[in-house]
């Protein structure tokens, strides 16, 4: 048997994570609604998902940070299906350097997507769910919101807020059966999130070992539809980091600052400060994946890059 055709917004739709996630709902026939910044690049999305199979697919552009933005999107959305299945919100952006490195509105702009973002998106997607007594809201957090890393506080304090606001979401509506509030909690993700992030540490980041595909975040959250599961990690090695971070906490701070900086940095190439996409998209690198290949030989270059420097200042000395 097959099963009827979804209403189902998605955010972040342009990039990663939220590109998988609507090209996989567009090979099940869902409606799929495309929600972005960048207009050029959704369009080609839209394009990629009709070419895939979708019921249909409408493209509405809208910053999640603007709250009245996020209200006119739910409101078209509406009264052009007349029902709302399911949002998958993966909208995101990423800045680094030290808390006191970040300019303000940097800061405040990544705070601004991921955080307030993800409450608009709520605030106004679960007044609908409600109504209908039935459907679905699936929140992109991240290993992150539940750890902390050197170099990366307004991505961890705003990932710590998404998960805070998935768990009180989930409270709030247990009174309604079929109305589900859903948190995907993916570590290392082959996206170009890393590339367009603002950088004031002065090398660009990268995704950390174990690396997860965007499809494969993409298939959990879809499946947390069907099959909502208040809180899901992607890869079981999330688990092994959050106990470290939990039971052992002076370890965890005392190795996070090395690993962190050959793991998840591309210390080979310094680059000069940037604002990256968080103040304003930048269209030409939205991609479904990013472009900084295997993490496993990106550790390496990091090593030996790391170990010539300190040769250097021996040599110096």
């Amino acid at each position: 048997m097959t099963r009827a055709a979804r209403v189902i917004v998605v955010t972040g739709a342009s990039s990663g994570i939220g590109r998988a996630t609507a090209l996989q709902a567009a090979d099940a026939g869902d409606h799929v609604v495309l929600v972005a910044r960048g207009a050029s690049t959704l369009e080609v999305v839209a394009q990629e998902c009709r070419d895939r199979g979708a019921g249909s697919v409408m493209v509405v552009p809208t910053d999640v940070g603007d709250d009245a933005a996020v209200a006119a999107c739910f409101a078209q959305v509406v009264e052009r299906h007349g029902v709302l299945d399911a949002v998958v919100h993966s909208a995101g952006v990423v800045a680094y350097g030290r808390t006191e490195q970040i300019p303000a509105d940097v800061f405040d702009g990544v705070l601004r997507t991921n955080l307030i973002g993800s409450v608009n998106v709520s605030r106004h997607a679960l007044p609908v769910l409600r109504q209908q007594r039935a459907g679905s809201l699936v929140l992109i957090g991240s290993l992150i919101g539940h750890i902390a890393v050197p170099s990366m506080s307004p991505y961890v304090l705003s990932k710590w807020g998404v998960r805070a606001l998935a768990r009180q979401l989930h409270v709030e509506n247990r009174d309604l059966r079929h109305v589900h509030v859903s948190y995907v909690s993916p570590g290392g993700v082959d996206t170009p999130i890393y590339e367009q992030a603002a950088t004031y540490d002065g090398f660009v980041g990268r995704p950390p070992p174990p690396l997860a595909g965007p499809e494969k975040v993409a298939r959990i959250a879809l499946k947390r539809i069907d099959r909502p599961r208040a809180r899901t990690q992607v890869n079981r090695s999330n688990d092994v980091v959050r106990m470290g971070f939990s039971a052992f906490p002076g370890v965890f701070d005392r190795l996070i600052g090395p690993l962190f900086r050959v793991g998840a940095m591309e210390v080979t190439t310094p680059v000069a400060p940037t604002t990256g996409n968080v103040l304003s998209s930048v269209e030409a690198g939205n991609s479904l994946h990013g472009q900084q290949g295997n993490p496993y030989v990106g550790i390496v270059r990091n090593l030996v890059a790391l170990a010539r420097r300190r040769g250097s200042r021996g040599s110096a000395a």
